[in-house]
């Protein structure tokens, strides 16, 4: 069994904005196994050089041990935090992005393990029981996070991996495909009309558009503006971005503003008409409709739920 080391940071030439608002478009992973293993288990510390916006056709199991943030698989645009347990899909698109301070790396943040659904497949003739993963495989197609049991179970199966080697790994590797192919502990993440055209031109034109709308969500964002940047009209651009993200122009952006005002809720006691226009919105009304279609309650009501605030209101030298 080859040894696995963590993942550092590289010293230099780090893109200081990992993910996909960084410079490049999503980028083909090329995944490489041990002669003598049948899946790759990896810890890895955030951020680093292969942190980005990428795509392979194998399939990813993927732990956060630590920190908080924005996850992007396909089409979906939702906040994580730790324990988060995802499955992707071949050729989805995925990153989790984690905004960090200009030289900070946060230890062991992820724990990745990679396999090929194929060779699972392959072993089928000889042991017919590997049948029986072929819906989980389908349905892992979209992304998959799971919650509940699942998750407290197949996040202390992933660990106990980077503690065995050989017969005993593998033996906790099928049984983590076990738990979470029989498992209803799950939402589907990106749409089944997500269907993204893996070109180097498709993918440069829509990184460019998407590194724009991160960096001014915030602002007065028009989409005349990011059609010019990707240097096509407005029709043809929205149709280009529907086609290529899953989402319009506008839900793109309505999912990170309301992404960053959950953040504010959770994290501030800055006033919701306050984080309404700090987030981008021009008035109060549009803000409080969409957050509720997004999240089907107000702001408010989501401020009195989040777990942050209930542990500072449950422990009061937390709020000192």
């Amino acid at each position: 069994m080859a040894t696995l080391t963590r993942i550092r940071e590289p010293k230099s030439g780090a893109d200081p904005r990992p993910g996909p608002f960084s410079s490049s478009p999503p980028t083909f992973e090329h995944i490489i196994t041990g002669i003598d293993e049948s899946f790759l288990w990896r810890l890895d510390d955030y951020p680093w050089e292969r942190n980005v916006w990428n795509f392979h056709p194998e399939f990813e199991i993927h732990l956060i041990r630590k920190g908080a943030g924005i996850a992007f698989v396909g089409d979906y645009i939702g906040a994580f935090s730790a324990t988060y347990l995802t499955v992707i899909g071949s050729d989805l698109p995925h990153d989790w992005v984690t905004m960090t301070a200009p030289g900070e790396v946060i230890e062991g943040r992820d724990i990745v393990l990679q396999f090929h659904p194929d060779r699972i497949r392959e072993a089928t003739r000889l042991i017919p029981e590997f049948a029986q993963l072929e819906d989980f495989f389908s349905r892992a197609q979209r992304g998959l996070v799971f919650h509940g049991e699942t998750l407290v179970k197949g996040a202390e199966l992933v660990e106990r991996m980077g503690t065995e080697k050989g017969v005993a790994r593998f033996a906790l590797f099928l049984q983590l495909l076990d738990l979470l192919g029989a498992s209803s502990e799950y939402d589907i993440l990106s749409s089944p009309e997500y269907s993204p055209k893996l070109d180097a031109e498709t993918l440069d034109a829509l990184q460019r558009a998407l590194v724009f709308i991160y960096r001014n969500f915030a602002t007065d964002i028009r989409l005349a503006d990011v059609a010019d940047l990707a240097g096509m009209s407005e029709s043809a651009f929205s149709r280009f971005f529907k086609k290529n993200t899953g989402n319009t122009f506008t839900d793109h952006v309505n999912k990170l503003r309301i992404w960053q005002a959950c953040k504010l809720l959770a994290e501030s006691d800055m006033p919701i008409t306050d984080i309404c226009f700090e987030v981008g919105y021009m008035n109060i009304s549009n803000f409080n409709r969409t957050f509720l279609r997004q999240h089907r309650m107000t702001p408010s009501a989501y401020r009195r739920l989040a777990p942050h605030r209930r542990s500072m209101r449950d422990d009061p030298a937390a709020s000192r």
